[in-house]
């Protein structure tokens, strides 16, 4: 490895601990070279190149994150138009919907998970296909497959919150293989979070419904476990709530490889 590749490399580690509370909005760090043949590193996923991700930054997605979700920022603005699209055809709470993509990607349309789950609600390429999303970087498609599926899964398990969660998160083959939230670390957490996230954006949501600041929600049918106790409604993997901005990391000189 040349010199300056590794002096690069040291750069971008030392980046996502000195930027860490930006790129906690970021599921991934990307290089890619330039027209000029300078190679970049940046936390937003570039438009009309082929980056390469050379580290994938996801604390809400690891059991061991040390995150409050109680209190981490949430984002009842963000999306609005495209959510309210979504479950006015699969009608689903706005709040779970919130909180499934805050969970999943922290608001970030550019979200990519080691998996290969790809924007805002972290759709899976299979998953996509079957919802008709054929851009899941596009934030209005990608919600519109991501309700779709989850709409999906209330009614496959009954309304259940729990079991919807824990599917989305794990598939719901194995909901119905361990008959209930699957054992897996992650989606045990997921869950936990979920329904921490859940809970937070019912009471900021009925705040600005009263406030005037949001329209009325759709006829939604009814959910199992809507308000059941946080620590009875095990979810989630989280990342602070807000829209990233473009943080480019470092650039290093054309002779990097």
């Amino acid at each position: 490895m040349h010199a300056n590749v590794l002096i690069s490399f040291k750069f971008v580690l030392l980046a996502a601990v000195l930027l860490g509370s930006q790129l906690a909005h970021s599921a991934a760090i990307y290089k890619f070279r330039d027209r000029n043949g300078v190679v970049n590193y940046t936390n937003v996923r570039p438009i009309g190149v082929n980056p390469q991700i050379v580290m994938v930054y996801c604390p809400g997605c690891d059991p061991t994150s040390k995150v409050d979700f109680s209190r981490v920022g949430i984002n009842i603005n963000a999306f609005s138009k495209e959510i309210q699209a979504a479950i006015s055809k699969h009608p689903v709470d706005e709040a779970l919907v919130r909180a499934i993509i805050q969970a999943e990607s922290a608001y970030n349309p550019s979200a990519l998970s080691k998996a290969g789950a790809q924007g805002l609600m972290q759709l899976m390429p299979g998953t996509a296909n079957q919802y008709g999303v054929t851009d899941s970087y596009n934030a209005a498609q990608n919600i519109q497959g991501g309700v779709a599926y989850l709409r999906f899964l209330l009614d496959f398990f009954d309304g259940d919150i729990r079991l919807a969660s824990a599917g989305y998160n794990a598939g719901e083959n194995n909901v119905l293989k361990y008959a209930g939230v699957p054992p897996f670390a992650e989606t045990q957490v997921y869950v936990k979070r979920v329904a921490q996230l859940y809970q937070r954006y019912q009471g900021e949501l009925a705040k600005a419904k009263l406030a005037g600041q949001t329209p009325a929600p759709a006829n939604l049918p009814p959910v199992v476990g809507a308000n059941l106790p946080i620590a009875a409604a095990a979810v989630g993997q989280v990342r602070p709530a807000a829209i990233p901005n473009v943080v480019t990391l470092a650039s290093v000189s054309s002779s990097a490889k």
